[in-house]
Protein backbone atom coordinates (compact mmCIF):
# COMPACT_ATOMS: atom_id res chain seq x y z
CA UNK A 1 0.00 0.00 0.00
CA UNK A 2 1.23 3.39 -0.82
CA UNK A 3 1.45 5.91 2.15
CA UNK A 4 -2.02 7.35 1.22
CA UNK A 5 -3.75 3.90 0.77
CA UNK A 6 -2.46 2.55 4.38
CA UNK A 7 -5.02 2.53 7.03
CA UNK A 8 -4.92 5.43 9.15
CA UNK A 9 -4.88 3.32 12.26
CA UNK A 10 -2.26 1.17 11.01
CA UNK A 11 0.05 4.51 10.67
CA UNK A 12 -1.05 6.13 14.13
CA UNK A 13 0.32 2.67 16.08
CA UNK A 14 3.42 2.82 13.63
CA UNK A 15 3.66 6.39 14.46
CA UNK A 16 3.37 5.64 18.13
CA UNK A 17 6.11 3.16 17.90
CA UNK A 18 8.70 5.00 16.49
CA UNK A 19 8.14 7.63 19.06
CA UNK A 20 8.85 5.06 22.07
CA UNK A 21 11.91 4.09 19.87
CA UNK A 22 12.90 7.79 19.87
CA UNK A 23 12.31 8.37 23.51
CA UNK A 24 14.23 5.52 24.43
CA UNK A 25 17.38 6.46 22.64
CA UNK A 26 16.90 3.88 19.66
CA UNK A 27 19.11 4.60 16.51
CA UNK A 28 18.46 5.43 13.14
CA UNK A 29 15.25 4.60 13.26
CA UNK A 30 13.16 3.82 10.11
CA UNK A 31 9.90 3.36 8.81
CA UNK A 32 9.90 1.44 6.03
CA UNK A 33 6.57 1.23 3.74
CA UNK A 34 6.63 -2.55 1.73
CA UNK A 35 4.96 -2.72 -1.46
CA UNK A 36 1.95 -4.22 -1.22
CA UNK A 37 3.28 -7.26 -4.08
CA UNK A 38 5.89 -7.96 -2.22
CA UNK A 39 5.09 -7.99 1.17
CA UNK A 40 2.66 -10.21 1.89
CA UNK A 41 0.78 -9.29 4.92
CA UNK A 42 2.47 -6.21 6.35
CA UNK A 43 2.64 -2.71 5.32
CA UNK A 44 5.09 -1.53 7.25
CA UNK A 45 8.65 -2.29 8.74
CA UNK A 46 10.10 -0.55 12.00
CA UNK A 47 13.78 -0.45 12.45
CA UNK A 48 15.41 0.65 15.17
CA UNK A 49 18.74 0.13 16.61
CA UNK A 50 19.87 -0.43 20.34
CA UNK A 51 23.39 0.20 21.76
CA UNK A 52 23.50 -2.85 24.12
CA UNK A 53 20.69 -5.68 24.93
CA UNK A 54 19.18 -4.28 28.01
CA UNK A 55 18.22 -1.17 25.80
CA UNK A 56 16.42 -3.13 23.09
CA UNK A 57 14.60 -4.75 25.93
CA UNK A 58 13.27 -1.73 27.17
CA UNK A 59 12.18 -0.53 23.98
CA UNK A 60 10.57 -3.33 23.04
CA UNK A 61 8.39 -3.39 26.28
CA UNK A 62 7.61 0.02 25.76
CA UNK A 63 6.18 -0.36 22.41
CA UNK A 64 4.16 -3.08 23.88
CA UNK A 65 3.61 -1.27 26.95
CA UNK A 66 2.27 1.83 25.31
CA UNK A 67 0.27 0.27 22.85
CA UNK A 68 -1.65 -1.78 24.80
CA UNK A 69 -2.17 1.08 27.53
CA UNK A 70 -3.10 3.45 24.19
CA UNK A 71 -5.26 1.86 21.88
CA UNK A 72 -5.51 -1.73 23.24
CA UNK A 73 -3.68 -3.92 20.56
CA UNK A 74 -1.14 -6.65 21.79
CA UNK A 75 1.31 -8.00 19.17
CA UNK A 76 0.21 -11.06 17.56
CA UNK A 77 3.81 -13.10 18.77
CA UNK A 78 7.32 -11.95 20.64
CA UNK A 79 10.67 -12.97 19.31
CA UNK A 80 13.92 -13.04 20.99
CA UNK A 81 13.23 -10.96 23.62
CA UNK A 82 15.18 -13.58 25.80
CA UNK A 83 18.58 -12.60 23.78
CA UNK A 84 17.92 -9.31 23.26
CA UNK A 85 19.91 -9.02 20.02
CA UNK A 86 17.29 -8.71 17.63
CA UNK A 87 13.32 -8.61 18.76
CA UNK A 88 10.49 -8.95 16.84
CA UNK A 89 6.91 -7.82 17.66
CA UNK A 90 4.82 -8.72 15.20
CA UNK A 91 1.86 -6.36 14.92
CA UNK A 92 0.64 -8.39 11.67
CA UNK A 93 -0.27 -4.97 9.39
CA UNK A 94 2.87 -4.01 10.52
CA UNK A 95 6.79 -5.39 12.41
CA UNK A 96 8.74 -3.86 14.90
CA UNK A 97 12.58 -5.00 14.82
CA UNK A 98 14.72 -3.37 17.35
CA UNK A 99 18.66 -4.88 16.78
CA UNK A 100 21.69 -4.68 18.72
CA UNK A 101 23.47 -2.33 16.22
CA UNK A 102 26.25 -4.84 14.75
CA UNK A 103 23.32 -7.29 14.21
CA UNK A 104 21.61 -4.67 12.09
CA UNK A 105 24.52 -4.16 9.90
CA UNK A 106 24.58 -8.35 9.88
CA UNK A 107 21.23 -8.69 8.42
CA UNK A 108 20.46 -5.47 6.86
CA UNK A 109 17.03 -5.93 6.50
CA UNK A 110 16.51 -2.83 4.54
CA UNK A 111 18.57 -4.19 1.99
CA UNK A 112 16.93 -6.78 1.98
CA UNK A 113 13.44 -4.86 1.14
CA UNK A 114 14.21 -2.94 -2.06
CA UNK A 115 11.26 -2.48 -3.16
CA UNK A 116 10.36 -0.79 0.46
CA UNK A 117 10.16 2.89 0.62
CA UNK A 118 12.31 4.74 3.81
CA UNK A 119 10.93 6.87 6.19
CA UNK A 120 12.32 8.68 8.72
CA UNK A 121 9.71 9.35 11.96
CA UNK A 122 9.47 13.22 11.38
CA UNK A 123 8.54 12.23 7.52
CA UNK A 124 6.17 9.76 8.12
CA UNK A 125 4.72 12.17 11.33
CA UNK A 126 4.03 14.83 8.43
CA UNK A 127 2.47 12.77 5.51
CA UNK A 128 0.17 11.21 8.56
CA UNK A 129 -1.00 14.50 9.91
CA UNK A 130 -1.79 15.92 6.34
CA UNK A 131 -3.82 12.33 5.46
CA UNK A 132 -5.54 13.26 8.72
CA UNK A 133 -6.11 16.97 7.80
CA UNK A 134 -7.80 15.95 4.42
CA UNK A 135 -9.83 13.62 6.29
CA UNK A 136 -11.16 16.22 8.57
CA UNK A 137 -11.83 19.10 6.15
CA UNK A 138 -13.58 16.17 3.96
CA UNK A 139 -15.86 14.89 7.03
CA UNK A 140 -16.81 18.40 7.79
CA UNK A 141 -17.66 19.61 4.44
CA UNK A 142 -19.78 16.46 3.94
CA UNK A 143 -21.24 17.30 7.04
CA UNK A 144 -22.13 20.58 6.46
CA UNK A 145 -23.81 19.62 3.02
CA UNK A 146 -26.18 17.27 5.01
CA UNK A 147 -27.11 20.06 7.55
CA UNK A 148 -27.94 22.92 4.65
CA UNK A 149 -30.99 20.52 3.98
CA UNK A 150 -32.16 20.17 7.15
CA UNK A 151 -31.96 23.56 8.57
CA UNK A 152 -34.07 24.61 4.96
CA UNK A 153 -36.84 21.85 6.18
CA UNK A 154 -36.29 22.97 9.51
CA UNK A 155 -37.29 27.06 8.52
CA UNK A 156 -39.97 25.56 6.07
CA UNK A 157 -41.69 24.14 9.05
CA UNK A 158 -41.61 27.12 11.24
CA UNK A 159 -42.89 29.39 9.08
CA UNK A 160 -45.89 27.03 8.23
CA UNK A 161 -46.49 27.10 12.04
CA UNK A 162 -46.77 30.61 14.19
CA UNK A 163 -44.43 30.53 16.74
CA UNK A 164 -44.49 30.23 20.46
CA UNK A 165 -44.20 34.26 20.82
CA UNK A 166 -46.70 34.72 18.11
CA UNK A 167 -49.12 32.21 19.58
CA UNK A 168 -48.69 34.03 22.59
CA UNK A 169 -48.89 37.75 21.64
CA UNK A 170 -52.41 37.31 19.72
CA UNK A 171 -54.28 36.95 23.36
CA UNK A 172 -52.72 39.74 24.69
CA UNK A 173 -53.97 41.71 21.38
CA UNK A 174 -57.34 40.34 21.62
CA UNK A 175 -57.50 41.50 25.09
CA UNK A 176 -55.91 45.06 24.46
CA UNK A 177 -58.99 46.29 21.75
CA UNK A 178 -61.70 48.34 22.74
CA UNK A 179 -64.66 46.56 23.27
CA UNK A 180 -67.37 47.78 21.83
CA UNK A 181 -70.69 47.02 22.75
CA UNK A 182 -73.75 46.42 20.79
CA UNK A 183 -77.36 48.42 20.99
CA UNK A 184 -79.27 47.15 23.02
CA UNK A 185 -82.52 46.19 21.86
CA UNK A 186 -85.67 47.23 23.66
CA UNK A 187 -87.89 44.80 24.47
CA UNK A 188 -91.76 45.77 24.44
CA UNK A 189 -93.73 44.83 27.48
CA UNK A 190 -96.74 42.74 27.33
CA UNK A 191 -99.81 45.46 28.36
CA UNK A 192 -101.89 42.88 30.42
Amino acid sequence: MTTAQAPSFTRILVQAAAQVCEEKKGEDTRILELDPIDSGLSDFFLVTSASNDRQAIAISDEIEYRLKKEFGVMPNSVEGRRRGDWILLDYVDFVVHVFLAERRAFYDIERLRKSARPHTPAEFDAALKSELTAKTVAARSKASSKAKPAKKAALKKAAKKPSATAKAAAPRAARKAPVTKAPAKKSRSKKA
